[in-house]
């Protein structure tokens, strides 16, 4: 099983690649960057590749989603209204009870350490709300 989900990780973090250069432009540097900023910020993260062509970034469950489309790369955290956002990144789906997001258009600057600051949170919270694993019982 465990080397299925290297193989997996290696197809995933191949897919990722590959869309960053079909797409060939300003949303192909940004989910580039994107996907650095998380490396950085939680260097353990799984890369998967999920609902037919999103990135994905999981550490103890999802982090969040690297979605690109015509006007914007889209960052969707999980557990984002669990989060603390000091500095306000979060700009779409606010409304809901769980997600929220990052839209971020052509030409925006990014606050490299305020989002790297969120990947981390996400990733412990994931870490602080993952069940510990059962001992196995000697019989």
């Amino acid at each position: 099983m465990k080397d299925s989900a290297a193989a997996e990780a290696v197809d995933a973090a191949a897919m990722i690649d590959a869309r960053i250069e079909q797409l060939g432009d300003w949303r192909g540097e940004m989910l580039a960057r994107l996907r650095r900023l998380m490396k950085e910020a939680v260097p353990d993260v799984e890369e998967t590749w999920k609902w037919r062509g999103t990135p994905v970034w999981e550490h103890n469950g999802q982090i969040c989603t690297g979605e690109t489309y015509k006007e914007v790369v889209k960052m969707t955290f999980a557990k984002g209204a669990k989060l603390a956002d000091p500095a306000k990144l979060f700009n779409s789906s606010l409304d809901g009870n769980v997600r929220r997001a990052i839209d971020i258009r052509q030409g925006e600057k990014i606050d490299e350490k305020a989002l790297k600051a969120l990947f981390k949170q996400a990733a412990e919270l994931n870490e602080a709300s993952a069940k510990p694993k059962r001992a196995k019982s000697a019989v």
